[in-house]
């Protein structure tokens, strides 16, 4: 267990932490077994509050921990691949989070990390690491936003995980950003023996632009990946959302679903499970046109690519509009026709993600009006 001592997240300004509770962060730390915070390029806080995890700003692991440049930092991802890479590579100080969870220790409490832009045309560049050791378990919550009326600004980031054999990583991604922010992150996920990760996104603000392919690799026969994503689409938004999954092992199992809805500009979204061993795979893009303009659009592309006579793997891809039957069926049970296109639109997100808080639920209820009003 460790405290930083930097500020602590109750100084935060009440603006502050009322943008960072839109993306799941809470200033109780009795929700959470331990927050981070980084606004604009400071750290606020990073600390734990559970035994058995270990929560730092990266700069602070690295000079505590020798072993830790050698063994993961940069070790998934070449400094580089691309711009993106190459931008994290030049920081002379890192900076984002390192969490480790120690061997055969279950992470009762979600854990917190909040990355904040509070200021107009910001550059965030960000490199984490997460270290499941053998047997453990956490639940990570990311929240990154920006402040209300902060529209421009440019959030990079690197991110490397490693989940050890048998143990157990759910990582809920809620993004919330200005209308003209560009988002641009590089994420690689490497799973051991029995190991599993649950990748979960929620897109409650959308960017500007937002270009994301998160890559996992299952190298332990048993392991397991699902990504599973809500976005909603509005103005002149720009969103490429992917997902590549690599299933090395025997036994391994995959499942990527994309949830969109589309009210005005452009969503693209990717999906590819790559099978090179006996494994189950499926993969799942779905949207929703609700009046989306001349140029609004959503393009799937699911894909899958077998190099094992044992590997079964599937795909769909569907894009629809809301059925008027559905519409006038609710309506002749009392509802109007707003809430019914609203419920209709919640019943397709199908969103059950947990341990969010009652805000959030709000905030995802809320994608699913603000759809249907797009509607009229």
């Amino acid at each position: 267990m460790n405290t930083s001592q930097n500020d602590k997240i109750e100084n935060l300004q009440a603006e502050d932490k009322t943008a960072l509770s839109e993306v799941a962060v809470f200033v109780e730390n009795d929700q959470r077994s331990g927050t981070f915070v980084l606004k604009n390029s400071s750290t606020i806080c990073g600390h734990s509050q559970q035994e058995g995890i270990e929560l730092l700003p990266i700069a602070a692991a690295l000079k505590k921990y020798n072993w830790l440049e050698e063994k993961y930092f940069w070790k998934q991802i070449s400094k580089d691949k691309s711009e993106i890479t190459r931008a994290c590579a030049s920081s002379k100080t890192p900076l984002g989070y390192f969490i480790m969870v120690k061997k055969g220790h279950k992470v009762t409490l979600p854990t917190q990390a909040a990355l904040y832009m509070a200021k107009a045309d910001e550059k965030q560049i960000i490199h984490n690491i997460v270290i499941l050791e053998e047997d453990s378990e956490l639940e990570l919550i990311t929240g990154c936003v920006t402040k209300q009326g902060i529209d421009k600004g440019e959030h990079i980031a690197v991110s490397e995980t490693f989940i050890g054999k048998n143990a157990k990583f759910t990582n809920t991604m809620v993004h919330s950003w200005g209308s003209e922010v560009e988002v641009k992150p590089h994420s690689v996920t490497v799973v051991e023996e029995g190991g599993s990760f649950v990748s979960n996104y929620v897109s409650l603000r959308p960017a500007g632009k937002i270009v994301s392919n998160p890559v996992t690799h299952l190298n332990g026969a048993g392991a397991s990946a699902k990504y599973f994503s809500i976005i909603l689409g509005s103005g002149s938004s720009e969103i490429d959302l992917g997902g590549d999954v690599y299933l090395n092992a025997k036994g391994t199992s995959a499942e990527i679903a994309h949830r969109a809805v589309c009210t005005g500009g452009k969503i693209i979204q990717r999906g590819m499970l790559i099978g090179k061993e006996e494994c189950h795979a499926h993969v799942d893009c779905s949207g929703m046109l609700i009046d989306p303009g001349e140029e609004g659009f959503i393009e799937s592309i699911p894909g899958v690519k077998a190099y094992h006579e044992d590997a079964r793997m599937s795909h769909e891809a569907s894009i629809g509009k809301i059925a008027p039957s559905e519409v006038q069926y609710l309506m002749t049970h009392g509802m109007k026709e707003k809430e019914a296109i609203s419920m209709i639109i919640r019943g397709f997100l199908d969103s059950d993600i947990k341990g969010l808080g009652p805000e959030l639920d709000k905030r995802i209820a809320e994608i699913a009006e603000l759809a249907g009003h797009g509607s009229e």
